[in-house]
């Protein structure tokens, strides 16, 4: 009797031993993808988790997308270092954020590079002008998989709003880390101050900065509409977000995994289009009820021709005047 116990105990941990072992062979087949993400508007948040669901779908489930938001594991530079190193997979961060990583990405800091959303999407939907600037940190650790619109870019104030570049004169101004948009500030005769996103919102509160410059989202969603009054639509630039991945994990897939990837970025990207123009007007109907920001129009003609340099450096630059002149040749206006 005793021995026949012992028997169907050691059975059970038999099983239980096989079964175990099962699962861990189950799980070492998945592959999970770590994407580590900032602070964002809900679009583009949405648009990252339909990133997931597509490439789980495409490879009936034997990838899964894992996300950490909201900079738990830093700001956008930290998580493009780590997307460097392999300890994150895959990020989504801002072009001008690209820029200390590759120069390529500097021509989008250019104000008025694209005359209209249309124009911006035929420029980021041309793979001859794209793939090269995709593949332009491949040494470095990380390619482009993809972009979402991060709409326009215009100053928002706490005391004043911005009619002409005079408005700006003296102004200290928070820009992205760029220095294609320090130069920009510079040029309409603000002072440029580089500094984090999570870092803005005190700032302006302390009055370390008068203004800032971004898209409608920041007012509502990052909460500046607490401490700013008036956003003025000069429109000054078209950043793309882009979407980048560690070389060594992406060349690790499968070529058909791989293929799920590039697919299901693209798709994310056109899921992206489908919904930013409608979330930007709720986020600026938000910002006039909740924190009863005044919005006004701007004549950008003024604020283009004070940003005619940058146009003309980039254009005679040996390093960037192909991409800049396919990029304008794309222009209704050419």
């Amino acid at each position: 009797m005793k021995r026949n116990f012992l028997l169907v105990l050691v059975g059970i941990l038999l099983l239980a031993m096989v079964s175990g072992c099962s699962t861990k062979t189950q799980a070492e087949e998945k592959i999970v993808l770590r994407f580590a993400y900032a602070s964002n508007s809900q679009p583009v948040i949405d648009s990252m988790k339909e990133f997931g669901r597509l490439v789980s779908e495409k490879t009936n489930g034997k990838i899964e997308v894992q996300y950490y938001p909201d900079a738990q594991l830093g700001g956008e530079r930290e998580l493009i270092e780590l997307t460097q190193t392999g300890a994150v997979d895959i990020t989504k961060v801002s072009g001008s954020a690209l820029e200390s990583f590759s120069k390529k990405y500097s021509i989008f800091g250019i104000p008025y590079l694209f005359d209209s959303e249309e124009h911006f999407y035929k420029v980021m939907e041309n793979e001859k002008i794209m793939n090269p600037i995709y593949q332009s940190t491949e040494d470095l650790g990380f390619v482009g998989l993809t972009y979402y619109d991060s709409g326009q870019r215009s100053f928002y104030m706490k005391d004043s709003p911005i009619e002409t570049p005079a408005d700006l004169k003296g102004k200290k101004i928070r820009v992205m880390q760029s220095e294609t948009a320090i130069k920009m500030v510079e040029l309409l005769g603000g002072s440029a101050t580089p500094m984090g996103s999570n870092e803005v919102y005190t700032s302006l509160q302390q009055g370390i900065i008068d203004g800032a410059e971004n898209n409608e989202f920041v007012l509502v969603t990052a909460g500046h509409g607490d401490v700013t009054q008036y956003y003025s639509y000069d429109e000054h630039t078209r950043v793309p977000d882009i979407v980048v991945m560690n070389t060594e994990r992406l060349k690790g897939l499968t070529k058909d995994q791989r293929n799920a990837i590039h697919e299901a970025a693209k798709e994310s990207t056109v899921f992206e289009k489908s919904v930013w123009k409608e979330a930007v007007e709720k986020e600026k109907q938000a910002a006039i009820d909740k924190h009863g920001v005044v919005f006004n129009e701007v004549d950008n003609k003024p604020f283009q021709e004070a940003v005619q340099p940058l146009h003309e450096q980039f254009k005679n630059s040996k390093e960037f005047s192909k991409t800049y002149n396919a990029i304008r040749s794309l222009s209704e206006d050419e």
